[in-house]
């Protein structure tokens, strides 16, 4: 077998392990919730920035989730993504420092 095909084949497979990690659809996606409620942006922004309070609570209760099903799709995905990315340090701040 040539070098350049073990790469090919390599890439291939990754490439098909990478794929399986991807997401599925959204069944839930613009249908209310339990409370007669679709989850917007805001509340994704909100969800986002307690993300880490809820991932630990999730740890140990099978209630609590860190991201509701029962959303308006695109929108509350931006406001989970913005809010986590506050949280989590997303900013561009480290990018600004002047290394002396």
């Amino acid at each position: 077998m040539s070098k350049n095909l073990r790469w090919v084949l390599l890439a291939v497979f990754l490439l098909l392990i990478l794929s399986a990690c991807a997401a599925g659809p959204n069944s839930a996606v613009d249908t209310p919730s339990p409370e007669g409620e679709v989850a917007g942006f805001w509340l994704g922004l909100w969800h986002g920035i307690i993300v880490p309070i809820t991932w630990i609570i999730s740890l140990f209760s099978d209630t609590v989730s860190i991201y509701e099903i029962h959303n308006n799709g695109g929108w509350y995905d931006t406001g989970f993504l913005l809010g986590a990315g506050v949280f989590l340090g997303g900013g561009g701040a480290g990018a600004g420092r002047v290394k002396r």
